[in-house]
């Protein structure tokens, strides 16, 4: 049995167990955890140094099986990736070029699987994005109209006044300013699968007369500063390095003088934007998020800031990512017989590993979440913000 390792798996003390395609097995520790079913001979000798890429691709194409805890076989995994792998890949990535016809097809390729898919998992309102856990044990649901709010609080957002939503998804946002701070609202999507549920959801609430979705590409936006405030949620990952600064002032355009602009999402461990996780990065960029490519704070700010807006509050929501992220995970986990008939097997195997190796990547620190507030100032330089922050917590 020992013949059929490598030497370097040997030596390890992992609570993990390999079973092979002949029935043999090993255990690489005490007290396994975890079990990999080796299905295919030449993945024995990936495993002597097993990216994170390498591992998921291989689940994702049948080839190995875990068999435990779907959260404990990323972390496992990681730990198996760390001792066999040298440090992460110091080369700086290659930008990506993106055009509207590159941006439609990856936002259809993410978010166009199956309405029915997402609302196994995700809260009442599908909202696909970090939550905001007030308190740690607070339900999913509860979380994400406590966003929700935050973000609106954060806006100063004021009855009557005209709010766009860059990257609208199902219109959860948009119903929840109308409804709550009768905001008229303007949303915009790439998804034909989330406009045709979020018009529905919007007329079946009674909101029609002010809540307005539509398919419209950012690149697109009038740029006319007819809007009051601007929120865009889980939008400037798909945007891509080489347009951070076109989206940037095409937010400028679209709000008025004094308006509020508020950028919520994902952002980059390292200034370069390289990806983390001993090939995770990779991993998402060929099976979940194609054409994505996360900014660092750093990079994103800038670019607002150049656009001629000013930067006036930054929040990090990297540990209720993780929160949210294993959340959708369990709740995954939890209808995988349902799932298993709305989508195809593969598309299941994706979506499993990437949203508990999301839950892990956030809560080690990889990527971030970041809420970044912004200001179009009067032509005298002077905005209506109020000094302190204290009225967003009374």
């Amino acid at each position: 049995m020992l013949a059929q390792l490598p030497p370097a798996l040997q030596s390890l003390h992992l609570p993990l167990r390999l079973k092979l395609w002949d029935g043999n097995q090993f255990d690489l520790g005490p007290s396994p955890q975890v079990t990999i079913l080796v299905k295919e001979p030449q993945l024995i000798s990936q495993l002597s140094h097993p990216s994170m890429d390498q591992l998921g691709t291989a689940f994702v194409e049948g080839k190995l099986e875990l068999e435990g805890d779907i959260g404990e076989a990323i972390r496992v995994c990681d730990e198996l990736s760390e001792a066999l792998l040298t440090d992460e890949d110091e080369t700086p990535p290659q930008r990506l070029a993106h055009d509207k016809s590159t941006d439609a097809e990856a936002i259809s390729y993410h978010y166009d699987v199956s309405n029915a898919f997402y609302q196994l998992w995700l809260d009442q309102d599908m909202a696909y994005s970090c939550a905001y856990f007030r308190e740690p044990d607070n339900t999913l649901d509860q979380a994400q109209q406590d966003k929700f709010d935050h973000l609106c609080r954060k806006l100063r957002l004021e009855a009557g006044e005209y709010l766009l939503d860059v990257g609208c998804g199902w219109g959860g946002l948009a119903r929840f300013a109308a409804r709550e701070y009768g905001a008229k609202v303007f949303g915009i999507t790439l998804s034909k699968e989330q406009l045709k549920l979020g018009r529905e959801r919007v007329k079946a609430e009674g909101l029609a007369e002010k809540v307005d979705l539509q398919i419209l590409d950012y690149r697109d936006l009038p740029q006319d500063g007819r809007f009051d405030k601007v929120v865009s949620v889980g939008m400037f990952e798909h945007v891509g390095h080489a347009n951070l600064a076109l989206y940037s002032q095409k937010l400028f355009g679209a709000v008025r003088e004094g308006g509020l602009v508020m950028n919520h999402g994902i952002t980059a461990k390292h200034v370069d934007g390289r990806p983390v996780g001993r090939g995770a990065g990779e991993f998402i960029d060929r099976y979940v998020f194609p054409h994505g490519e996360l900014p660092h704070l750093s990079m994103i700010s800038a670019s607002i800031c150049e656009a001629g807006l000013e930067v006036v509050d930054v929040e990090s929501l990297r540990l209720h990512y993780a929160k949210t992220l294993h959340h959708w995970s369990e709740n995954l986990e939890n209808q995988l017989h349902k799932a298993a008939a709305l989508v195809p097997e593969k598309t299941l195997r994706i979506w499993r590993l990437y949203l508990a190796g999301c839950a892990y990547a956030f809560q080690k620190g990889w990527i971030n979440l970041h809420q970044i507030l912004a200001v179009k100032p009067y032509a005298d330089g002077h905005h209506d913000l109020p000094w302190t922050r204290e009225d967003l917590y009374r």
